[in-house]
């Protein structure tokens, strides 16, 4: 008898939802069972995390992208025996500098004063999507819906979200990881995964040439390599 496929929860980022995750739900359905979460209702990243276990199967895999990898590491310090697995991507571990977090007031303070709401708009894609995808409208198109179809009230919840130092809990895991990121991510650079695969101990580092922030809609044939990669090791080692 074929044992069961492992559940792999994709947890989105900011204004995502499962369109961040399309081709990775079609990509690796012959080796995981994909779960995206909706994560929009919660206002703290810990009853993100509460809601994700109080859906998921006993024991699971995990990946996170971005705010997604904070919903993570709050998943790893609430319940780490929950976790068979656990894949970052476009992240950090780290908390927010304090110019990072006077960037997101004041962002916060001009999306709630009305007008339309942008979302990821063109304006700003060029720190989202690498250089070279910029006129690629598919791509920027999805972005730009997604997060528009989302919208004003998302984005002031997730924004306002604080977050803790993630390095003790992930280092407590002993189990297969994997750090994803994009060499020209704008959002949460490449030498910051870098540090992190160092200082959490994960000797499985994926830095993806050509890709910005977005890595899984940007470049899903490298994002999903390296996830099946991660889904096919053996379990209990790091």
């Amino acid at each position: 008898m074929t044992a069961p496929l492992p559940q792999l929860i994709l947890l989105p980022g900011l204004l995502n939802d499962a369109e961040l995750w399309r081709d990775q739900i079609s990509g690796l359905a012959d080796v995981a069972r994909c779960w995206v979460p909706d994560l929009t209702p919660y206002a703290t990243l810990h009853e993100m995390a509460q809601s994700v276990l109080a859906q998921a199967e006993p024991t699971f895999a995990v990946a996170g992208f971005s705010m997604g990898g904070y919903v993570a590491q709050e998943i790893a310090r609430i319940a780490p025996e929950r976790i068979e697995r656990l894949a970052l991507l476009d992240t950090s571990i780290r908390v927010d500098t304090p110019e990072r977090a006077a960037q997101r007031k004041a962002l916060n303070k001009a999306a709630a004063k009305g007008g339309t709401f942008l979302g990821i708009g063109q304006a700003i894609m060029k720190s989202y999507v690498d250089a070279s995808r910029l006129d690629d409208a598919d791509l920027t198109g999805r972005i730009v819906d997604m997060t528009q179809r989302l919208g004003r009230e998302v984005f002031l919840r997730q924004n306002s979200l604080e977050r803790e130092d993630g390095e003790a809990a992930l280092k407590a895991l002993r189990v297969p990881l994997v750090i994803i990121c994009g060499e020209n991510d704008q959002i949460t650079p490449a030498p910051g995964h870098r540090e992190m695969a160092w200082a959490i101990g994960c000797s499985h580092l994926v830095v993806i040439p050509n890709a910005g922030h977005m890595t899984p809609m940007e470049a899903p044939g490298p994002v999903n390599g390296a996830l099946r990669h991660w889904l096919q090791r053996p379990a209990g080692q790091r």
